[in-house]
């Protein structure tokens, strides 16, 4: 069985950098989107067209997701559901879930959601950075060098 990774590529800003280290690793790279990716920009990856819908890529992705597979997001409920599969999950800004850690990132994410809708947020999402990259190439690159669950 090959090994995925699978990338939630709609708003992914390591898609790039997804698809070298999954080669380099013989892993499959696999681009989920709900449209307007271009496959030519992405030889070297498959690009999964899902239907329009608020969920349609992130059910796609949680139905795919097996034990040795990594997932690509930012998207928390997304990446417990990965979890839930027993698949790696990992953020674009190279910071990896856990199940130790998807608990109180999913609570995080609730209250930022209360704040922002009474108002006492405005939701600015901090800048991504090249420090960013740099820490998702490398965790990426931890994550597919660990055995797999059945080897």
């Amino acid at each position: 069985m090959t090994r995925k990774v699978l990338v939630d590529a709609d708003a992914c800003p390591v898609k790039d950098e997804a698809i070298e280290v999954a080669l380099r690793h013989e892993a499959e790279a696999i681009l989920v989107s709900n449209g307007g990716m271009r496959p030519s920009r992405y030889p070297d990856a498959r690009i999964v067209v899902v239907a329009e819908g608020a969920d349609a890529a992130d059910d796609w992705i949680a139905e795919a997701a097996e034990p040795a597979d990594v997932v690509i997001t930012a998207d928390i409920p997304l990446a417990a559901r990965a979890l839930e599969a027993g698949a790696a999950a990992l953020g674009p800004t190279g910071c990896e879930f856990t199940p130790e850690s998807i608990g109180a990132a999913l609570s995080m994410r609730a209250f930022k959601q209360h704040l922002r809708e009474t108002g006492e947020s405005k939701g600015y999402n901090a800048s991504f950075t090249a420090a960013d990259r740099s820490r998702f190439r490398q965790a990426l690159e931890l994550i597919l060098r660990r055995p797999t669950p059945h080897a």
